[in-house]
């Protein structure tokens, strides 16, 4: 298993499956985040570098959950549903099912 920096915040993307929210979260905990750090994504507000983004993949009928760690975070104008998003950075890190 991949060690995951367990001080650092998870920002949980459920695509609008609000319904799988408890599911991506009870995954990302058995493997090894901290609960208290996860936190659903909000258009209007990133992470820092080094933080942890769990994106449920692929919409619209996910099956599992794409683990990234943000590298790079600039200043943009926020668009549309990605909002402030559009300036982050990500390299790929492991995947974790979703059931």
């Amino acid at each position: 298993m991949i060690q995951v920096d367990t001080t650092k915040a998870v920002y949980l993307f459920t695509h609008g499956r609000r319904d799988l929210e408890q599911a991506a979260t009870d995954a990302l905990v058995a493997n090894g985040f901290t609960k208290d750090k996860i936190s659903s994504a909000r258009p209007d507000a990133v992470g820092n570098i080094g933080d942890y983004m769990a994106m449920l993949w692929m919409p619209p009928t996910p099956d599992h959950i794409k683990i990234q760690k943000i590298t790079k975070v600039e200043e943009v104008k926020p668009e549309g549903m990605i909002g402030l998003w559009k300036g982050v950075s990500k390299e790929d890190m492991f995947t974790i099912p979703l059931k």
